[in-house]
């Protein structure tokens, strides 16, 4: 029974890993992006909400991508000691963690690129839609289907 458990843990763990790969690409543009924002000649423009915007965001995207490295850092460290089974808990958390994060950059962006160009009552209509499309495909949808 321990090594069909065993066997279960390290196909998760590796589906885990791949699910990873994709998810931090996606984040480390998307932070290296707001890594280059503050040297645009226009950033002085920018309102101190906007700059608060841009802050939180970025500190978003950072612990996003902390959380996406995480797992396959850990791996790495403890390969060959067989604990596939006791941590992918530890591991679908910090994948969890990391996707509440990058929903939060994504979220953040959103609103300090609209309010920029638009205005802030485009800016908030936008932000509310980009919650709402967040939230359907990565936690209701999901969670339907779970029942």
């Amino acid at each position: 029974m321990d090594e069909d458990r065993d066997k279960w843990a390290a196909r998760n763990m590796q589906e885990l890993l791949q699910e990873l790969r994709v998810a931090q690409t996606g984040v480390q543009v998307l932070f290296a992006f707001l890594l280059t924002v503050p040297f645009q000649q226009a950033f002085h423009l920018v309102t101190t909400f906007q700059r608060n915007v841009y802050y939180a965001t970025l500190l978003a995207a950072a612990l996003s991508v902390v959380l996406f490295i995480a797992p396959a850092a850990q791996h790495r460290m403890l390969f060959g000691k067989q604990e596939e089974a006791r941590l992918l808990g530890r591991f679908n958390r910090h994948t969890i963690g990391g996707l509440l994060f990058l929903a939060a950059t994504m979220i953040g962006a959103v609103l300090l690129v609209t309010s920029y160009l638009f205005g802030p009552t485009r800016a908030v209509l936008t932000t509310v839609i980009s919650v709402a499309v967040i939230l359907g495909f990565w936690a209701v949808g999901p969670l339907l289907l779970r029942g």
